[in-house]
């Protein structure tokens, strides 16, 4: 029986994709792309907008009630301005990232914003508090931070209210904190708060010699002060740093730009 021999058959090859139309859909898809982009970053910028505008009510809410604390309370005119004044200068030599942060700078100058809830002719009374007033006085860092809490963006603040009057050896308040338990921030504050109240006039006493004001605080190191921080802040008092510091807030742009 014979071989039979097959040959290939040749078959023609599928034609190509057309390089134009490739050409001209990869376009297409770039200005889609483009486009979507384009849209993406409109409304990037205007959620952007809109949180910094939300930011800003919050926070002039918040000063307008820290303005009204020092207009129930005249005898401390300009302490806001001024203790927020010395804690920026004392976190800028403790830890210069603190001191560039605008939730600090809120926490320091709202520090007393829990005093909207303590009553008039306590915050007024010329002459020492009673244990009854006391109590109603303690309870202002627990106030402040009950008001803060809900704003996320000044969770930094809050801790400053609520343990501002922490004392290092756990003798303070409201939550009896005690050495590193207590936020480093409230404890630069602690400092300033401290400064500025004996060297002010109250209703009841007149203002320390700013020397007098210094020896009680070295007497607290590692009492009622952190004694680096302490430590850090006699330094810039040798310094004369803080006997010029305006009375006038630092006020930080809105915090959504600054993050």
């Amino acid at each position: 029986m014979p071989h039979l021999i097959f040959a290939p058959v040749s078959r023609p090859e599928p034609p190509g994709p057309d390089r134009s139309a490739i050409e001209a859909q990869l376009a297409v898809f770039a200005r889609e792309v483009g486009s979507l982009w384009a849209a993406e970053r409109t409304r990037s910028r205007e959620l952007h907008r809109a949180v910094t505008s939300l930011e800003e009510t919050y926070v002039a809410t918040m000063r307008s009630l820290a303005q009204v604390v020092e207009e129930k309370d005249r005898t401390t005119a300009g302490h806001l301005g001024r203790t927020q004044r010395y804690g920026l200068a004392l976190a800028g030599r403790v830890d210069p990232a603190l001191a560039g942060r605008p939730d600090v700078a809120y926490g320091f100058y709202l520090h007393d914003i829990g005093k909207v809830g303590v009553p008039e002719h306590v915050l007024g009374k010329p002459g020492p508090l009673d244990e009854d007033e006391w109590t109603l006085m303690r309870e202002h860092p627990a106030i402040g931070a009950r008001i803060i809490e809900p704003i996320r963006f000044l969770t930094g603040a809050m801790e400053i209210v609520r343990s501002h009057h922490e004392r290092w050896d756990g003798g303070g308040y409201p939550d009896g904190l005690a050495g590193e338990q207590i936020p480093l921030t409230a404890r630069i504050f602690a400092l300033a708060d401290s400064f500025d109240a004996m060297t002010s006039d109250r209703p009841y006493r007149r203002a320390m010699p700013v020397e007098a004001a210094l020896e009680e605080i070295r007497r607290g190191l590692g009492t009622q002060f952190d004694p680096h921080v302490a430590a850090e802040f006699l330094t810039m008092a040798a310094t004369g740093e803080f006997m010029t510091v305006s009375p006038d807030p630092v006020l930080p742009r809105p915090l959504a730009e600054a993050s």
